[in-house]
Parts: C-alpha cells; structure tokens; sequence
C-alpha cells in the first residue's frame, strides 16, 4: 500500500540470532549512509565550500528566484487538484459498489507506472504546436505546452496517485456505518462528509497531501519535456538546478539544489509527525474502547 500509515504494532518476536540481527542492521545503516546521508550532506558542504555570501549571491539571482516562484505556483495548484480528486474518488471507491470500479483503480495507479518522460511526451502530443490540439489552441492564442499551464498539467500527472492511494484503504478499513448512521439521523451529504467522514480521514489526507507536495516541487521528467527550458518563465527548481551545474555554475546548481533539500527534509519532519499523531490518536482509541468496557 503507497504510504499507508501503519498502526499496527510492531511484533518484537523475532527467530534470528543477535549476529543476524547486528549483520542487518548493519547492512541496512551502512546503505542510508553510503546513498542516503553521505549525498544529501555533500549538497550542503558544496553548496556553502566558497562562503555564505556566494551561497546567498546564487539563491537571489533572479533566475533562481523565478524559478523557486514557479515551483512553489505549480505545487499551489497541483495540490489542491489531486486533493478534490483524491477524495471524491477514495469516496466513490471505499463507499459505492459500481460498474468499472476496478478500472478507476488500475488508472489511478497509472502514473505510477508510466515514465515521467513519456507523460511529457504525452502532452506534447496532445497541446504541442503539433499535436491533435494545437492548431486549435494557437487559433485562440492559448499556450499550453512550453508555459506554466503544461507545467501544472505535468506536475498533476505525476502527483495523481498520492492522496487517492492513502484514502482508498483507509476509507474502505473504516466502513460506511458511522455515514449511515449520520444519514438516518437527518444529516445531509455534506454534513456527514464534514463532521463524519472528513474527521475519520484528516491525518491520511493530510499524509497524501505532504507526499503530492514533495513530489510536485521535485519533479524534473515531465515537467522537463514541456517547460522548454526557458530561463526566468518556464524553469523550475530542478531544471534549473541542472542548467547551472551544466554550465559549470557548481555553487549556483548547489545552492538550488539545498532549497529542494531543504524542503525534502520538511517534508520528512511533517510525514513522521503525521504518523506519530496517528499512532498515537488509535492509541488512545484503543485505550477508550477498553476503558469503556
């Protein structure tokens, strides 16, 4: 399950011997170190080897900050669109029974299987100066591909799993009895989806949330093949990150490249702090429920 969160006890019985256990353990922090730890802190020791002043000289330029503006816009507008769309169709999955449901799961699990590449390509097919809409869009003075909208549209392919795919089991775990109750009781549709529903799932859409965000500010394929690489308009962080370290600028590439790092980091704060409040909630529900007994 992607990013599920877990509330289920860790076992502590175990059949290997102390050795297995140390040789495991071992292998499994010498790996986050040689791949995980070692990379993420040579960033920061590249990015700050020539001084604070070149480090913050490379993070107002004008083109790192354009670039950091439009990253933060795409990820403002991509967000909030898997947000609706992976509630209403983590709701349709986990409460109706319909014709084709099993195909809207198999596509929502799309992206996770198709290369960002071939995402871009996708769209440039379809919006490109060429493709099947092209013509027409020029006609009416729209631009889609090589401007932020085929960004946006890039980086909502990419993130469209995330919030669906944590709603989907969590939903179909909790069941429909407190919803039908609520209906019995009087309540409209939206009331139970508000004080029902949306109660019952904060901290997993919240978890989906921060996952889609960290996804839509780092991604690099798609967005990649429909910016058009345009320095100051259509460059977000990652590209731009690489133009700089192509053209020799490792201080600049560096200093971009610590942002997305930053923000990684962020992102990994606020996803342990969502798993421990949630832990610790059905911890305290598991407390209710035995107190009451």
């Amino acid at each position: 399950m992607a990013g599920a969160i877990n509330n289920t006890p860790r076992s502590i019985v175990t059949t290997e011997s102390r050795p297995v256990r140390y040789l495991l353990t071992g292998l499994a922090l010498l790996f986050v170190g040689l791949f995980l730890v070692i990379p993420l802190v040579s960033v920061f020791v590249e990015a700050l080897r020539q001084g604070w002043n070149l480090y913050l000289a490379a993070l107002v330029e004008p083109d790192a900050l354009s670039a950091i503006k439009l990253t933060l816009l795409v990820a403002v507008i991509a967000v909030p669109l898997n947000l609706v769309f992976g509630v209403a169709a983590a709701w349709a999955i986990a409460k109706f029974e319909f014709r084709g449901k099993s195909l809207l799961i198999t596509l929502i699990d799309l992206p996770f299987s198709v290369s960002p590449v071939v995402a871009g390509l996708i769209y440039v097919l379809l919006f490109g100066a060429q493709g099947w809409w092209g013509p027409w869009l020029s006609d009416h003075n729209v631009k889609v591909i090589f401007a932020v909208p085929g960004i946006v549209l890039a980086t909502v392919f990419v993130t469209f799993p995330f919030v669906a795919r944590e709603l989907i089991p969590l939903m179909e775990a909790q069941g429909s009895d407190e919803e039908q109750a609520a209906m019995v009781l009087g309540a409209s549709g939206w009331q139970t989806f508000w004080r029902v529903t949306l109660p019952n799932i904060k901290w997993g859409l919240l978890y989906g949330v921060i996952l889609a965000n960290a996804r839509a500010m780092g991604e690099f394929g798609a967005v990649s093949v429909v910016s058009g690489h345009i320095r100051g308009l259509t460059n977000t962080v990652p590209l731009h990150v690489e133009i700089l370290y192509n053209e020799y600028n490792f201080v600049g590439a560096f200093a971009c490249a610590s942002v997305l790092a930053l923000l990684a980091l962020v992102t990994l704060v606020a996803k342990s702090y969502v798993e421990w409040r949630s832990a610790r909630l059905a911890l305290e529900d598991q407390r209710n429920a035995l107190s009451d007994q």
